[in-house]
């Protein structure tokens, strides 16, 4: 007997508008897999996500390479990130994991041999770390030339400035700047994002949209003009990610991962297009 039941969720579909050129990268999805099972602190897990249902999600979009992402369900137990790495294989998988106190170099070395090439951090309800703990899991990746994956309330970017000024790492700030309330492009918070990204180490990653948005799909017209804004700024720092399989989602606002994509022609030409799938993500996670 199962006791995560398996996935319900739309896989397949109509195409993107958009083509995704080889070596497009999806720069942010969760695995979800049996034998794997929720940890104290982190969210339910309501359904099973495997590498082989997103396969079919990868095939619908064109793309290419992936980014799994530690699930905050999973907390400090990295196994199903690790497992989801494995069966897709180094070639065109990264993996982005949670580092704790008892996370044992030897741990971080056989992380980096299977692809992972950052630390999460979320300091939001659920997350395992926080930015209170940054500093000492950035001491930790260091030296393995890792970022850092930070998501937090845009709305308090102020309040975490230093804390993200002090990083001497790679980092991204997450999930379009995650404003839990929108707020307008020429925001000043906004003009700190960008003054963070003008310092020289900091991505941006487009991605969850529709967690934010009061307007919805499929314009997404509240939360689109930042990431808009951040792209004509610093489009050499901007990657996306389609945050599949888009949990804590009720199911009748289900987003579509061809619509979450072809946003992506909203906010940049084609040769950008190219820069934010192909080579910035090469850039970041060494793809070759």
């Amino acid at each position: 007997m199962r006791d995560i039941p398996v996935n319900t969720r739309p896989l397949d579909g109509p195409p993107p508008r958009i083509d995704g050129p080889e070596g497009a990268t999806d720069c942010h999805i969760h695995v979800y897999i049996e034998g794997h099972a929720p940890q104290p602190g982190g969210p339910p897990i309501a359904e099973l996500a495997t590498p082989d249902d997103y396969v079919v999600v990868q095939r619908r979009l064109g793309l290419t390479r992936v980014v799994i992402t530690q699930s905050n369900a999973y907390q400090f137990d990295n196994g199903a990130t690790i497992t989801g790495l494995k069966a897709i294989g180094a070639e065109t998988a990264r993996g982005v994991v949670v580092v704790g106190p008892d996370t044992t170099d030897a741990e971080l070395a056989e992380y980096h041999t299977l692809g992972v090439r950052g630390a999460r951090v979320m300091n939001l309800p659920g997350g395992a770390v926080g930015i209170d703990g940054m500093a000492e899991v950035e001491a930790r990746i260091r030296g393995l030339g890792w970022h850092l994956m930070v998501q937090f309330d845009g709305r308090e970017i102020e309040r975490h400035r230093r804390a993200l000024e002090a990083i001497r790492t790679d980092y991204i700030i997450d999930h379009t700047g995650k404003f839990l309330a929108p707020v307008p492009a020429d925001d000043p918070r906004v003009d700190t994002l960008l003054r963070l990204i003008d310092r020289g180490n900091a991505w941006f990653k487009v991605a969850g949209l529709y967690e934010t948005s009061r307007t919805g799909a499929p314009d997404f017209a509240d939360v689109a003009p930042i990431a808009r804004r951040v792209i004509a700024h610093a489009p050499e720092r901007v990657i996306w990610g389609s945050n599949w399989p888009h949990v804590g989602v009720a199911r009748e606002n289900y987003p579509d991962d061809a619509v979450l994509l072809d946003n992506l022609a909203a906010m940049a030409d084609e040769a950008t297009r190219r820069r934010i799938l192909i080579d910035n993500p090469a850039t970041l996670y060494g793809f070759a």
